[in-house]
């Protein structure tokens, strides 16, 4: 997995917790749905820490708890 699939991932991850569409995520947190879109379909797999910031600000988490998922714990190296 990659960091544009994981971070895909907890974006669904954290909206299925919280029982919340994406289109109520992209209202929440001021992020407009074709950016959220692109995201989750994978269209585009590097969101920026601006965005994701912004997500985690309409899901009332910090970045550190948006990270703190196994998702991220065994990521392909991006550089070889």
């Amino acid at each position: 997995m990659n960091i544009g699939e994981a971070v895909k991932e907890r974006i669904i991850e954290l909206c299925r917790e919280r029982d919340i569409s994406i289109n109520k995520l992209c209202n929440m947190s001021g992020v407009t749905q074709s950016t959220v879109n692109n995201i989750v379909s994978g269209r585009n797999n590097s969101a920026t820490i601006s965005t994701i910031k912004k997500l985690c600000d309409g899901l009332g988490i910090t970045i550190q708890k948006f990270f703190a998922s196994n998702l991220f714990s065994d990521l392909e190296q991006e550089i070889e």
